[in-house]
């Protein structure tokens, strides 16, 4: 079960008496709330008809109690590019990188990527024979200002942020404003 402190939990520690033995563990769980608290937790999803087809991803996140969603569609795409745009997008859109900042992501494809070291192997080798390379460097210099913990989560199973970016990324591929994945269609022109 994944806790995450609010102001009302915070606000209640606060108030333990100031002479109790047990404030001074109560301080050092204030503090490690307070800290919590201010980490920036990232949710995303991607999706597509079709794969390739239109697709879109969807992106929450949340800081301090406030929720700020994104999504966008696209005319022809993959899953996985999807999966991975989520997370690009979600991290340029923050202002600041003094926060600790943590994923989750349905997409192991994204997370084993990362977490696994897989991407910084493929980054040394010149991205020989992989795919998506285009938004691979470009996460990869999101990366380097945010370095963001991932986690995954399982999809479709009831997690409330991940079903909400599935939504949003469904929604966004099924909308009539759909963009052009360029770094995908140039490879597909390509070949």
């Amino acid at each position: 079960m994944r806790f995450t402190p609010t102001y009302k939990a915070l606000k209640i520690i606060s108030t333990l008496p100031k002479k109790n033995i047990h404030r001074k563990r109560c301080s050092i769980l204030e503090q490690k709330l307070s800290f919590a608290y201010m980490a920036i937790e990232i949710y995303t999803d991607g999706a597509a008809k079709g794969n390739p087809g239109p697709g879109g991803y969807g992106a929450l996140l949340r800081f301090k109690g406030l929720e700020k969603e994104l999504s966008q569609g696209f005319r022809k795409t993959t899953n996985n590019r999807m999966e991975l745009l989520a997370v690009i997008v979600a991290l340029e859109a923050l202002k600041s990188n003094k926060h600790k900042v943590t994923i989750y992501s349905d997409s192991k494809y994204v997370v084993d990527a990362v977490e696994k070291g897989w991407v910084f192997n493929w980054q040394k080798k010149g991205f020989k024979g992989k795919k998506n390379v285009d938004l691979w460097k470009r996460y990869l210099e999101v990366h380097k200002i945010h370095s963001p913990k991932f986690v995954w989560v399982k999809g479709h199973a009831g997690h409330a942020e991940n079903e909400r970016c599935d939504q949003l990324a469904v929604k966004a591929a099924e909308g009539s404003n759909l963009l052009i994945d360029e770094g995908f269609e140039e490879v597909m022109n390509d070949q």
